[in-house]
């Protein structure tokens, strides 16, 4: 063993040591391929994320579990698009603006149609609201 082996094992146990009170994931390990393998790996992985088709070709079965992809704020992505439809569908941003300039400038005639008509709309703005809450996982929808 030449000395330079002899350091860097000697620095890699002290290493370790501190790691290890720290409760780390182990450091990656990098490797090159030619274009060619990158190619291969790439077209043999079909979906999956590379380094899970390098490890689950190296392990086979034996793979440690990894953690399941969460990086997304979607919760519930059926409810998200419900919401989307809904807002597609409607006029809410230009309607809402209507009726705070009538508002504002007190041409609104407060009718006991327009009364309930405003009433049904802030229910619906509190139901779209729940449903984008529930699809970014903020809080769980509760039905009616």
């Amino acid at each position: 063993m030449s000395t330079l082996d002899h350091n860097f094992n000697e620095i890699s146990k002290k290493s370790a040591k501190k790691d290890a009170d720290k409760a780390k994931y182990p450091p990656p390990f990098s490797i090159r391929f030619t274009f060619e393998e990158r190619a291969r790996l790439d077209a043999e992985r079909g979906p999956k994320a590379l380094s899970t088709h390098i490890r689950d070709l190296l392990f086979g079965d034996d793979v440690a579990p990894r953690k399941r992809p969460g990086n997304s704020p979607v919760g519930d992505a059926e409810a998200l698009g419900r919401v989307l439809g809904t807002l597609g569908a409607s006029r809410l941003s230009s309607n809402l603006n209507q009726l705070a300039k009538a508002v504002n400038t007190g041409s609104l005639p407060v009718s006991p149609e327009v009364e309930a008509e405003l009433i049904e709309a802030c229910q619906e703005i509190q139901e779209l609201r729940a449903d984008l809450l529930c699809a970014l996982g903020k809080m769980p929808r509760s039905e009616p």
